[in-house]
């Protein structure tokens, strides 16, 4: 048996064709969903990136407990536990995050690992003089705008750019390896993620005729700030950098099809979460409430024990679903602190795996939702005192905690998951991606009435049983006690 995992980031299910986009091309993703389950009830866990493949490798909620950061020494690990069983893992991927201080433990779990240089800032290429930047262009003017802007300069053909390298990596292990059993493949790449840098020629699959200032990296922040042309512009460049990912995922297709692969390999893609192209006011995924445009995500399973394809499925999963049905599909057994549900039963008979599931980022809101409705609870002491890390390998995105973060650090007794370690507790005194949704109050809504989450509705009753749940699968993950105060909810056990 052998597995793929093609697995885009920053992926808006909203703008794919299989899931009633109208005006992308996204003709693979059709022919995909042809031959999969499509879940059409797929939510993100934890976010954003790292976080995402962090719940990818242990299938357990990690927002509860720790912002962005890397493998801890007691996770259970997806990629290893198959190596362990004789199952060879190859992580093909351009995904910078996974070689800066915050991720730098994720590529070692796997056999071996292939890396594309030059994604979004990426420390890639070096210069000293400054890049040709224009002076009046629109972006994300933080630390990787410089670098970004070099890295392009060695990107004038469609074949030098890191997604191309990733997909021809990718799909060359494939053809070493196809007369062997026993692999796992994650072909991962970090498209269509911002900056929509992309070859012309997928621009032009769309009718642009914007003629402002340069635009293809918004900032996270109110989209109130642009014009409407710059609002479609930005969109469109997504929509290219999208086909441009449709066309290498059927390369995928195609190498299965020409191998017959369908009879003996599950295929599985997905995505960390989406992204706001100014549905609801907002560019980005951190600041604002956690819409379903980011949260619900895009998630396709071919199991060729089964056989299930061309069926849409609306039961309730979850990223942390993902690891528990690898392990499954290998025929080993799933540890004991997965809190994912193996989705074999659900794909054979439609058995639903759970009745809600929670969401959300470190600090920001923590989000409850049952697959109709969605309550998004913002910290009612939203203040740093009460937000804390519990780790033992202390990193952010790509920086070492400070001495000053640490001043003040406590060993506590092992959390629940942990295996018998002891875990440093420390205050985010530098909280990741959650400075201001605390400022954005609760919401309740239907997504039955109102799946453009545009009209939230008061219902107290509701959201006091919300609140429970909510509450039930935080002792679940066991939360940490100031998390139930810092929200203001109440503990299962109180």
């Amino acid at each position: 048996m052998k597995a793929i995992m093609v697995m885009f980031d920053s992926l808006n299910r909203d703008m794919l064709s299989s899931y009633g986009c109208n005006w992308t091309k996204t003709e693979n993703f059709n022919r995909l969903s042809k031959k999969t389950v499509t879940f059409t009830n797929s939510f993100a866990g934890s976010l954003p990136c790292m976080p995402a493949r962090r719940e990818l490798h242990t299938g357990r909620y990690n927002f509860l407990h720790r912002c962005w950061g890397p493998i801890e020494p007691f996770d259970d690990s997806m990629p290893s536990i198959l190596k362990e069983n004789g199952i060879y893992t190859h992580l093909v991927s351009d995904h910078a995050h996974y070689w800066e201080d915050g991720g730098a433990t994720y590529h070692t779990r796997y056999n071996s690992w292939e890396a594309s240089r030059g994604q979004e800032g990426d420390y890639w290429k070096g210069e000293v003089a400054d890049p040709d930047i224009p002076s009046d262009a629109l972006g994300r003017k933080k630390h990787s705008w410089r670098q970004d802007w070099i890295n392009r300069k060695y990107m004038s053909n469609e074949e030098d750019m890191p997604a191309y390298k990733t997909f021809h990596s990718g799909l060359e292990f494939i053809e070493n390896n196809i007369n062997s059993d026993n692999w796992f493949l994650q072909l991962e790449t970090f498209d269509p993620h911002e900056p929509f840098f992309v070859p012309e020629k997928y621009a032009e699959l769309y009718d642009d005729d914007y003629k402002g200032v340069h635009f293809d990296w918004p900032a996270y922040q109110e989209a109130t700030n642009y014009t409407n042309e710059q609002i479609s512009h930005v969109r469109k460049r997504y929509a290219a950098l999208l086909s441009m990912c449709d066309a290498y995922l059927g390369k995928v297709i195609d190498i299965m099809d020409e191998h017959n692969m369908w009879k003996d390999t599950m295929l599985i893609v997905n995505t960390d979460h989406g992204f706001l192209l100014g549905e609801h006011g907002w560019f980005g995924k951190n600041r604002m409430p956690t819409y379903t445009e980011i949260a619900r995500t895009p998630f396709f399973v071919w199991d060729p024990r089964i056989g299930k394809k061309n069926i849409k499925n609306h039961q309730l999963v979850q990223t942390i679903d993902i690891a528990p049905t690898l392990l499954d599909f290998f025929g080993i057994k799933i540890p004991k602190n997965m809190q994912g549900k193996c989705l074999n039963s659900l794909v054979s008979n439609n058995s639903p795996v759970r009745d809600g599931a929670l969401f959300g980022l470190h600090g920001g809101h923590i989000n409850y939702t049952d697959g109709r409705y969605v309550y998004m609870k913002a910290p009612v002491k939203p203040n740093d005192k009460n937000l804390y890390n519990y780790t033992l390998l202390p990193t952010h995105i790509n920086s070492l905690f400070s001495p000053e973060e640490l001043t003040d650090m406590t060993l506590e007794s092992p959390l629940s998951f942990t295996k018998g370690c002891q875990v440093l507790k420390i205050r985010a005194l530098k909280p990741a991606h959650n400075t201001y949704q605390h400022t954005l109050g609760d919401y309740l809504f239907d997504l039955k009435n109102d799946p453009d989450q545009k009209e939230p509705i008061i219902d107290t009753g509701l959201i006091k049983s919300m609140q429970e749940r909510m509450s039930i699968l935080m002792k679940e993950s066991d939360a940490p006690a100031e998390a139930f105060i810092r929200y203001g909810l109440k503990s299962p056990q109180e």
